[in-house]
C-alpha cells in the first residue's frame, strides 16, 4: 500500500471548499458588503476546521460528495473567519495584519468590518439548513446546535471574553487551558462534531474517542499558537509576531517556559493519536486525522 499523501489529499477538498465558499459569498451585494466579506474569507487560512469536518467523515465512511460535510465545512470556516474579522478590530485586539494582509478593517474601514463579521455569522448557519433536500433536517438541527454553542458565550466567544479580561494577569495551567478550551479548542472540537454527525450509526465509544480527539488537538493547536508567536516572524505567520508577550497576554511559553510549552504540544498530539487508536476504525480511514494532527504541531505559521 502507498504513504498516504496528506498534501493531494488537501488540495482537493481545499479547492472543493474555496469553490464552495466563493459560491455562498457573492460580491454584487448591498453597499459592497460582498467583497468585505470575500476579501476576509477567500484566497488565505490554513482551512484547518472545514479539512477536520470532512476527514472525520471520511473516517467514518462518508462519500466525498456529502452535501451536509461540505456544508458543515464552509460554515464552520465562515465562523472562524468572522471571528477573525472582530478580533482584529481596534476594539479587541488592534491587529492590522491577517493571512498576510491588512486586515479587513484597515482595508474597508471599521463599520465595514463589524458588519462583514456579522454577516459571515449568519450566512454559516444558513449553509447548515439548505432548502433543497440534500441535507437531512437531524442533521442540519445537529450542525445548527453544535456550531450554536461552540462559537457562543459557553465556546468562543466565552474564552474570547476570558482572554480580554486576562490581560496582565498570571493564570494558572487549569485557567489558562479553559481559556483556550473555549477560544480556540471548541471550534476545532465542533469540527469533529460535525464530521460526526453527517455520519448516521457511529457508536458511542467512538464518538467519545473522538470528541477525545478534537480536545487535545484544539490544545495543542493553541500551545504551538503560543510558541510561533514567540520563535516565528510576522511574514511567515502572516500576522503580526509577538503581539502577546507585547500586549502582556497569559501563554502557554509564558506561564511554562518556550521548550517545555513545545513538549507539552507534543504530549497533546500524542493523546489526540492514541485518541484516534481508541476509535476502533480502520487504521487507512483515519489516514488524514493522523495526518492533520502531525501538520498542526508541526506547522511554522
Amino acid at each position: 500500500m502507498s504513504p498516504f499523501d496528506l498534501k493531494a489529499w488537501m488540495q482537493v477538498h481545499l479547492d472543493r471548499v474555496e469553490a464552495a465558499l466563493s459560491d455562498a459569498i457573492q460580491a454584487e451585494s448591498p453597499a459592497a458588503l460582498g467583497q468585505a466579506m470575500r476579501y476576509a474569507v477567500l484566497d488565505g487560512g490554513k482551512r484547518l476546521r472545514p479539512l477536520l469536518v470532512l476527514a472525520t467523515a471520511e473516517a467514518l465512511g462518508d462519500a466525498r460528495q456529502s452535501a451536509a460535510a461540505l456544508n458543515a465545512a464552509c460554515a464552520i470556516e465562515l465562523i472562524h473567519a468572522y471571528s477573525l474579522v472582530h478580533d482584529d478590530m481596534p476594539c479587541m485586539d488592534n491587529d492590522v495584519l491577517r493571512r498576510g494582509k491588512p486586515t479587513v478593517h484597515v482595508q474597508f474601514g471599521e463599520a465595514q468590518a463589524l458588519l462583514a463579521g456579522d454577516a459571515l455569522q449568519t450566512l454559516a448557519f444558513e449553509m447548515l439548513t439548505p432548502q433543497d433536500g440534500s441535507v437531512a433536517a437531524s442533521a442540519q438541527a445537529t450542525c445548527v446546535a453544535l456550531l450554536a454553542r461552540a462559537s457562543g458565550y459557553q465556546g468562543m466567544a466565552g474564552g474570547q471574553a476570558i482572554d480580554l479580561a486576562s490581560v496582565g494577569q498570571r493564570l494558572s495551567e487549569d485557567q489558562l487551558r479553559q481559556m483556550h478550551r473555549l477560544k480556540t479548542g471548541a471550534l476545532l472540537l465542533c469540527s469533529v462534531q460535525m464530521g460526526v454527525a453527517c455520519v448516521a450509526g457511529l457508536p458511542d465509544a467512538a464518538q467519545t474517542a473522538l470528541a477525545r480527539f478534537g480536545q487535545a488537538l484544539g490544545l495543542a493547536f493553541q500551545v504551538v499558537d503560543d510558541v510561533l508567536d514567540v520563535t516565528a516572524d510576522s511574514a511567515t505567520l502572516g500576522k503580526t509576531a509577538g503581539k502577546d508577550e507585547a500586549a502582556d497576554k497569559p501563554t502557554y511559553v509564558a506561564l511554562m517556559g518556550l521548550e517545555a510549552a513545545k513538549a507539552y504540544a507534543d504530549d497533546l498530539a500524542d493523546q489526540a493519536m492514541q485518541a484516534l487508536a481508541d476509535t476502533g476504525l480502520p487504521d487507512a480511514r483515519l489516514a488524514a486525522l493522523r495526518g492533520l494532527t502531525a501538520m498542526v504541531v508541526q506547522r511554522n505559521n
